[in-house]
This record gives structure tokens, C-alpha cells and sequence, in this order.
């Protein structure tokens, strides 16, 4: 075999192992993004279920929530206490309708990113008008170190926006 022979060996076996490589990266970003799309539709059942257990099962032990006007609160047991306070001072009240549409969703190994526009839709009792909430929150989601494909919540932000304006009329 000739020195050029060799040569175009040599760069198609380095070709076909750079494609083998992408495709790799590419499948595995696939999983991801199919994991944190699982972890989302679950996020948006358990709120429209009214799931505070199952809500709270999604945050890491040493989250953060980051609320308009508030401090940060800083660890489930935290976040735990504040949640069952306001479903406390709400019986009766049941959530009608819960939209989120997630955007930029990025996932680096253990580690993802994500962002989503809100609106939830919550019916008093008593035949009060429903309440319609809007905002947006960004998510930072860990793959726990006990592996397997759940994903915890380790930084929440939320941002309420003022009703669209064709919610208003």
C-alpha cells in the first residue's frame, strides 16, 4: 500500500470515528432531553392534581426557591414548610387549569437548565371567580447521586407577569 493509500485510510477511519462520537453525543443529548421532557409532564400533573407530596419529592434536598419580595429559601425542609402553609390557608381550592410551556431546555450530563411560561387557573370554593395566575420560572435540574433517571429541582425562580391582555377582557 502507498504512502497516499495509507494516508486516505488514515482519514477515513478518523472520519468514521468522529462520526461514531457524534452520534454517541447525540444520542445521549436525546435522553436528556427525553428525561427532563418526562420530568416536566410530571411537574405539570402533580400541579394539576394538587400532589404537595409528590411536588415536594421533586426537590433536592438543599434546593432553592427564589420568590419575587422574598428571601431565598434555601433547602426542602424550607420550601416544604412554605408550600403546606399557603395549601393551609386555601381548603377548598382545586386547580382548574395548569399550562406550562418549557423553553431552552439544556442538559449537560447530571446537570439541566430550562425556562417556561405559566398559567394556572384556580377555582375558590363557594362559586367565587376562578383566580388566573401567569408567570414565568426558570428551572436548574440535578440528576441525584443515586443515578437512575430522576431529576430533582435545585433552583426554582419564579416571575409573575400581569395578566395578558387578552386574558383581561
Amino acid at each position: 500500500m502507498d504512502f497516499a493509500s495509507k494516508v486516505l485510510l488514515a482519514m477515513c477511519f478518523v472520519a468514521l470515528s468522529m462520526a461514531g462520537v457524534q452520534i454517541k453525543a447525540r444520542t445521549t443529548e436525546d435522553a436528556g432531553q427525553k428525561e427532563i421532557a418526562a420530568f416536566n409532564k410530571r411537574y405539570v400533573e402533580l400541579h394539576l392534581k394538587m400532589d404537595t407530596p409528590g411536588i415536594l419529592a421533586l426537590w433536592a434536598e438543599d434546593g432553592v426557591d427564589l420568590m419575587p419580595g422574598a428571601a431565598a429559601m434555601i433547602g426542602k425542609q424550607k420550601i416544604s414548610a412554605w408550600v403546606e402553609d399557603i395549601v393551609a390557608k386555601m381548603p377548598g381550592y382545586k386547580v382548574v387549569k395548569q399550562e406550562m410551556e418549557f423553553h431552552d431546555i439544556y442538559v449537560r450530563g447530571d446537570w439541566a437548565s430550562e425556562w417556561a411560561t405559566e398559567r394556572q387557573t384556580v377555582q375558590p370554593p363557594g362559586g367565587k371567580p376562578p383566580i388566573e395566575s401567569y408567570g414565568k420560572m426558570a428551572l436548574v435540574l440535578h440528576r441525584e447521586a443515586s443515578g437512575g433517571s430522576s431529576r430533582r429541582c435545585g433552583m426554582q425562580l419564579r416571575n409573575p407577569e400581569n395578566l395578558p391582555r387578552n386574558a383581561r377582557d
